[in-house]
């Protein structure tokens, strides 16, 4: 019994599966952090560019011309 015991204590086949565990969870809030900074300045960008290209449209538009 305490062999097995001691077996069990130095078996370390678990431990690697803990530590790619942990690393993947520390890159997953990593990224996680990374994208909600970048998201609003993606937000403004995608928003500047909607506001460009509806006051191009409506340029087009009030000429009466379909060509760019």
């Amino acid at each position: 019994m305490k062999g097995l015991l001691v077996s069990l204590w130095r078996d370390e086949s678990g431990v690697t599966a803990i530590e790619y565990g942990l690393i993947a969870g520390l890159m997953a809030a990593l990224l996680i952090g990374a994208l909600s900074g970048f998201g609003d300045k993606l937000s403004d960008l995608f928003s500047a560019m909607s506001e460009k290209l509806g006051s191009s449209a409506d340029k087009i538009r009030q000429s009466g011309s379909t060509e760019p």
